[in-house]
């Protein structure tokens, strides 16, 4: 028989478990706190320009954009954006609807539209329901159906029901930025502005013409080295020139009007 003692009757302290180190080899256990992964600055596939890049290339001098314009106007004296419209009201709203969308794509779903709402008042009439039902063929239609609906509003409050004439009234209006203000001041009222699209930005980097790294830098370039006979269709030469020759992925150097101008080190020509 075993022989008791007041030790063996006596309750023992627990001994506390061992703590085991962490390798440092041995990935954390996940706690639901994980820093999220960095996105990309840019897109698979997008340039973006940078300073470096812009003060590397050679800049044009006044005469060669003198001749890259008369080239341009040769070729198309009356450039026309493609923007279907029918006062500038209409060309308000469809530059709103543009954004992230083609012209070809806002001109399908406008053709109807603008046949029963050419007024803000009309829109307004129409209501932000059905103007839905017009345009849902359209990227991020529902935010630009309110915004149609509140600019609408908005010009009839505080315009009269009419389109501004200044930069700052129609960058007011809701869903209008910079470049629809642009836009709409040059189509609409042949003030000498500059609309920097992603073409024109494109272009303007590529080719060395108005190098910036933001559109804004772009746009003011653009006003100071095109002459004042060219500004009024600038853009338009422009934008069209980025989305019929100076293709994004394959740009088409064989036929470019300017490619002996162009800075561009990869042109194939």
């Amino acid at each position: 028989m075993a022989k008791i003692t007041r030790r063996s009757l006596t309750k023992s302290k627990p001994t506390a478990p061992r703590r085991v180190k962490k390798s440092r080899n041995r990935p954390a256990v996940s706690q639901g706190r994980e820093k999220p992964a960095k996105k990309p600055a840019t897109k698979p596939g997008q340039a973006r320009a940078t300073k470096k890049s812009i003060k590397a290339i050679k800049p044009w001098t006044p005469a060669e954009v003198r001749e890259a314009f008369s080239r341009f106007r040769t070729a198309n004296p009356e450039p026309r954006g493609e923007l279907e419209h029918l006062n500038p009201y209409t060309l308000l709203v469809a530059v709103v609807l543009s954004a992230q969308a083609t012209d070809a794509g806002v001109n399908k779903a406008t053709r109807a539209l603008f046949e029963v709402a050419d007024t803000p008042q009309k829109m307004l009439e129409l209501g932000e329901e059905k103007l839905r039902d017009y345009i849902r063929t359209i990227g991020l239609y529902r935010n630009k159906a309110k915004n149609v609906i509140a600019l609408s509003k908005k010009l009839i409050a505080e315009f009269g029901g009419e389109v501004p004439r200044t930069r700052a009234e129609i960058e007011s209006l809701p869903g209008a930025g910079r470049k629809t203000a642009n836009v709409v001041l040059n189509m609409a009222y042949g003030e000498h502005t500059m609309a920097v699209d992603t073409h024109v930005f494109r272009v303007a980097n590529r080719t060395g013409l108005a190098p910036g790294n933001t559109p804004l830098e772009v746009e003011l370039e653009l006003e100071r080295v095109v002459p004042a006979e060219f500004k009024p269709h600038a853009h338009h030469w422009l934008i069209l020139h980025g989305r019929y020759t100076c293709l994004a992925r394959k740009p088409r150097c064989e036929v470019c009007l300017i490619n002996d101008l162009c800075r561009w080190p990869e042109k194939t020509v």
